[in-house]
Order: C-alpha cells, then sequence, then structure tokens
C-alpha cells in the first residue's frame, strides 16, 4: 500500500514539474524559442593576422586541341600579320599582330610554340584597349578547359598567379601551365588567302586556265574558317609525361595573389567582398555602429581588411545588411508602367 502512494505521489510531482517549466509567474504559456530577428548580435569577433591567399576552385574538362585566346598586351591600334598555315606543330612562337600604342611603340602579339594560329577576332587596324582578345589560337594536344562564371571571372582577371590541376580518377595535383585570356570569344576569322597571280600567258600561245577561286566561308587550306566563339575559359596545360585522357574531369585551383600576415575577418562579419565594404563594431555598450572598410583579398572563409580598423574592435557577426530599397511607386520611371 506505501509502495502504491509513493509512486502516486512521484508522478504528481513530475506534472507539477512539467507544469511550472510550461508557465510563467502570470500563468501565461511560455513563447517557443525561434530564430533571432534580423539584425541581432548572434556572436562577436576581434581582427587576427594571418597569411592569406586568394584561391578559386574551377570545374574542368581534359579536351584535345583546345582554342585559347590572345590579348592585347596594351591599348593602341592592332595591325595583323599576314600568317601561313603551319604544315607542322610549331615549335617556336608565331608572330601574328603587333600592337601600336599611342606613343608608337611596337608591342608584337605571338601564339605560343606548340599551338597554331586559329583566326582574327577583330578587324585589322581596330582600336583595342589592354587586355581585349584579338586573336585566337588552337593547342595541339591535350589541355584542361575550365569554364568561368562572371563572379569568378572578376576574381581571377587580374592575374591568374599559380594554377594547379586535379585529374578526377586520374594523376594530379600537378601545375598546369595558363594559355592566353579567360575572356570569352567572339567567332575568329582566318582571312582568305589571295589566288596566286595569273601568268600573261599560256603555253604555246594558248589561252590562260582561269584561277580558281574559294567561295566565301569554303575551307581554302590556310587552316580552316577560324575559330568558333567561346564563353569565359581558362585553358592550361599539364607538364610532359602526366597522362591525360579526353573528356575526364577535371577540378582546376588559381591561386591570384597571396598576402602575409594581414588583418582579417571572417566573410560573415562583413557585407562586401571585394573594393569597399562594411562592417559593424560593437561598443561597450552593446551597441553597434557601421564602418567603412577597405577590403582585400579572400580565400572564402577570411577578407583582408586593408583599412578603416586597427585591430582592437570587438566586431558583430553576422555584419550589416544591405539598405531595403525603396518601394515600387509604379511611376511612369518604372519601366515604363504607371499606375
Amino acid at each position: 500500500m506505501r509502495i502504491r502512494v509513493r509512486h502516486h505521489l512521484c508522478v504528481l510531482a513530475v506534472l507539477a514539474a512539467v507544469a511550472a517549466v510550461g508557465c510563467d509567474s502570470s500563468g501565461g504559456a511560455t513563447p517557443t524559442p525561434g530564430l533571432a530577428s534580423r539584425g541581432t548580435i548572434v556572436t562577436t569577433v576581434k581582427p587576427t593576422r594571418q597569411d592569406l591567399a586568394n584561391q578559386v576552385s574551377l570545374s574542368g574538362t581534359v579536351t584535345l586541341d583546345p582554342v585559347f585566346g590572345l590579348a592585347a598586351p596594351v591599348a593602341g591600334q592592332v595591325r595583323y600579320a599576314n600568317v601561313k598555315p603551319s604544315k607542322t606543330t610549331p615549335t617556336k612562337p608565331t608572330k601574328v599582330a603587333t600592337v601600336y600604342s599611342k606613343d608608337g611603340k611596337a608591342h608584337p602579339v605571338s601564339v605560343p610554340a606548340g599551338a597554331v594560329f586559329d583566326g582574327r577576332l577583330l578587324d585589322d587596324r581596330s582600336t583595342v584597349t589592354a587586355g581585349m582578345p584579338i586573336v585566337s589560337a588552337k593547342l595541339v594536344g591535350y589541355g584542361i578547359v575550365a569554364d568561368i562564371d562572371g563572379a569568378q571571372a572578376y576574381q581571377i582577371s587580374d592575374s591568374l598567379g599559380s594554377v594547379k590541376a586535379q585529374v578526377k580518377g586520374g594523376p594530379g595535383p600537378f601545375a598546369c601551365t595558363p594559355l592566353g585570356t579567360i575572356g570569352a570569344l567572339p567567332a575568329g576569322v582566318i582571312p582568305t588567302q589571295p589566288p596566286p597571280a595569273a601568268p600573261t600567258g599560256g603555253p604555246s600561245g594558248g589561252p590562260m586556265p582561269l584561277p580558281i577561286l574559294t567561295p566565301p566561308g569554303a575551307d581554302d587550306g590556310s587552316g580552316g574558317q577560324g575559330s568558333d566563339p567561346t564563353g569565359l575559359r581558362l585553358v592550361c596545360t599539364a607538364p610532359a609525361g602526366v597522362r591525360l585522357i579526353n573528356g575526364a574531369g577535371a577540378t582546376v585551383q588559381v591561386v591570384t595573389a597571396k598576402a602575409t600576415n594581414v588583418l582579417v575577418l571572417p566573410v560573415e562579419a562583413v557585407a562586401g567582398q571585394q573594393g569597399k565594404g562594411e562592417v559593424d563594431v560593437v561598443g561597450p555598450d552593446g551597441g553597434r555602429q557601421t564602418t567603412q572598410v577597405v577590403l582585400g583579398l579572400t580565400d572564402g572563409k577570411m577578407v583582408e581588411i586593408k583599412s578603416g580598423l586597427t585591430g582592437e574592435e570587438t566586431i558583430a557577426v553576422p555584419g550589416p545588411d544591405l539598405p531595403t530599397p525603396p518601394p515600387n511607386t509604379g511611376g511612369p520611371d518604372q519601366a515604363g508602367i504607371s499606375k
């Protein structure tokens, strides 16, 4: 009998404890915890110093005879050379164009050894800017081609730096030598070779045969009709002795720049990724003040703070939000839609 009474008392004690947890002092139910409201400081962090490398990972493919572009080294006017078709794989660079800067200095542009000229991308005597693709070339043999989206292009446009590749299920990682520019190429055109001059007379004074002319757009034996248009891409070559198979997948890692002992913050604490950004500095009273900073390199996890902080501040995580855009009033300036 005593055992039953003690059992009932234990059950009542447990129920009372549950009721106490589920109710507050005013008798109302305690709300279920949820997500913190926007702008709430979840945690804080202090800037630190470390070495940093800007790295971009790309998905690539082993490709036979890939096309790549050569860019103008300076701003000026491009003058194309009359390139004869190569019957063998060139073992020396092939000069294909010259860019004349405003001061009249000549800057030659050459297709590297192991590749052939594949087309002009502009008209002769065109005005170009530094970095503009002007010639397409075709690598003879295997290369690794990695497609690039717009955001990645801005990360690696200044310098390709060091490039490494890993063939999926195959060799690597190994150093991969980049070729040309990453810019998208328009369709390249190889100019038609002019027909040989007709002799003045035929044998024994007979009529001369008419020259054979190549129809527009047809292959005249000068190397084909030129290159096809491409998207943003990186083309690199593996060292000799690395066995590649056409169509095999690969991962390409590009290191564009490195910095030593720089001030850094987690990317979650910063609004912005390149150039100028903002952080929220937390004061002694817990309030936050948005501060402008100048950003440098990022490895995807940490970002360099070039100026704007001393390193002693306490920074809120997550960082500041972008301002909310004004509501669409439906005025005539809103994409031509009126009320």
